[in-house]
């Protein structure tokens, strides 16, 4: 029997990413294409240009597919998924009416107001892709929620008018909806002749953007977590029901049917707050990276790991995209002195996202009375072996970094081996798919510094927001 295939196609806040994969989850071949800045139309909200979502996915499959080598004719499955918590407004011919809305924008959170006449369908990022590739009006259960009219425990659309009512969405605007790792539809001609894809081939459903990633680490059981370094920076760990009434694990659907994920508090704009600080080191700092055969980011790396653990009492709050409830939040470096460089600038950044992230681990865990035993981290970020080890170290656990890190591409593959019959259930894809490449154990007396700096982080915000809450009246 000839190989088979399977297209992951994972579309986050800042590219859209397609991966070829073979059955074991290797790599076959892959590329990306960024999307647009946001457009930032007036305070809050947040929106994507243009067709910018469909756009970059085309540019991607087709870069994508012109380095494939193998037999369009085993391209078995294609597994979608898109960045949660988006908006999309259809007119009757599933084309946009206006511009999507980002997760960032605020109006995601408020009920729809039905104000432009030529709005016909409400979707999820997922939903409008699935239209643009298949021609369906169908679309995923599980990327629907937070601020949706959708029954999470049954995994549909709710059966009580108030819901509708609530959010402003009557049912008739919204696509139909099927479960993780069923077929949506099949690519249809011109979105094969616009993207390169195969005609023909069944395009799946997946879950939310986290979840998917979740899956394609392999992030099962009660003892483990996922840290899924993104724009949004969040953990997330297996759960048994969806929780009410929690503070600090949010149960979403996972990209397993019938089964929930616990999500902790994130860090918005996580990732991007990193590569903010190299971008605004310039061209230059690029071009001399460059010259030493590297990217910038290992540069910085390079730099950072010449500072000792806690980066000489410089301390970073991660507040660069405030919260809709503290509008005056803003990002803090506090600490400076005659030490400081660039590279204690990038480790504290990297200290940062650790131990905002070991705080809501640890309410989340707590919450649910979960002990965890290890930790799997997936991103761009994973590739940073200081950074793992800075993880290991501020939570005194082994830390896991997979072979594949956009571990979103290859949870996207794993619903399409499924649907494809490749594999019989969910646990024998991963178990066949996802596979460990190393594991970062504690430093000692690095973990011994971080237990103690830890409640002095936490601390910042009781005296650095009166401040903010003042100069915010100045200059919001």
């Amino acid at each position: 029997m000839s190989e088979k295939y399977i297209i992951g196609i994972d579309e986050g806040s800042q590219s859209a990413k397609i991966t070829i994969f073979d059955e074991k989850g290797r790599v076959v071949c892959e590329d990306k294409a960024p999307l647009r800045p946001y457009d930032l139309p007036k305070p809050g909200y947040v929106e994507h240009p243009d067709d910018d979502w469909w756009d970059a996915i085309c540019k991607a499959a087709r870069k994508c597919m012109a380095k494939f080598t193998g037999n369009r004719e085993d391209i078995v499955a294609i597994g979608l998924c898109t960045i949660r918590c988006c908006r999309a407004y259809l007119k009757e011919d599933g084309t946009l009416a206006q511009p999507a809305l980002s997760w960032m924008d605020v109006r995601v959170s408020q009920p729809y107001e039905h104000v432009n006449p030529d709005v016909r369908y409400l979707v999820a990022s997922s939903g409008y892709i699935t239209h643009r590739l298949t021609g369906e009006k169908k679309d995923t259960v599980a990327n629907y929620e937070y601020g949706w009219p959708v029954d999470v425990d049954r995994w549909q659309w709710s059966d009580d008018p108030e819901a509708y009512k609530a959010t402003g969405m009557p049912r008739e605007m919204l696509f139909d909806l099927v479960m993780p790792g069923e077929i949506l539809g099949y690519v249809t001609e011109k979105a094969a002749e616009a993207t390169g894809l195969p005609k023909g081939v069944p395009v799946v459903a997946t879950s939310n953007d986290k979840a998917v990633e979740g899956l394609g680490t392999g992030c099962m059981g009660e003892t483990t977590a996922c840290i899924s370094l993104g724009t949004y920076t969040t953990a997330m760990m297996e759960g048994k029901e969806n929780l009410k009434g929690t503070s600090f694990a949010w149960p979403k659907f996972s990209c397993v049917p019938d089964k929930y994920l616990y999500d902790s508090n994130g860090i918005r704009r996580g990732m991007w707050t990193i590569s903010w600080f190299r971008d605004i080191l310039g061209d230059s700092y690029i071009q001399m990276a460059e010259s030493m055969g590297k990217s910038a980011e290992e540069l910085l790396s390079d730099e950072a790991e010449k500072v000792p653990a806690g980066s000489d009492g410089l301390m970073t709050v991660l507040d660069w995209l405030a919260p809709v409830d503290g509008r005056y939040k803003k990002g803090v470096m506090i600490g400076f002195d005659g030490r400081h460089t660039r590279g204690h600038m990038y480790r504290s950044l990297l200290e940062a996202v650790a131990m905002t992230l070991k705080k809501h681990v640890d309410d989340m865990c707590r919450e649910v009375d979960a002990k965890l035993e290890r930790i799997i981290i997936t991103g761009g970020g994973s590739n940073s072996s200081l950074f793992m080890q800075i993880f290991a170290d501020v939570f005194r656990l082994p830390i896991v970094r997979n072979e594949i890190s956009g571990a979103a591409g290859l949870g996207a593959a794993i619903c399409g081996a499924v649907a494809a019959g490749i594999y019989g259930s969910f646990d024998e894809a991963v178990a066949g798919m996802v596979r460990v490449k190393d594991t970062f154990t504690p430093d000692p007396e690095n973990a011994k510094l971080y237990e103690r700096l830890l409640p002095v982080y936490q601390g910042i915000t009781e005296h650095t927001d009166e401040v903010l809450k003042k100069s915010y009246e100045l200059f919001q």
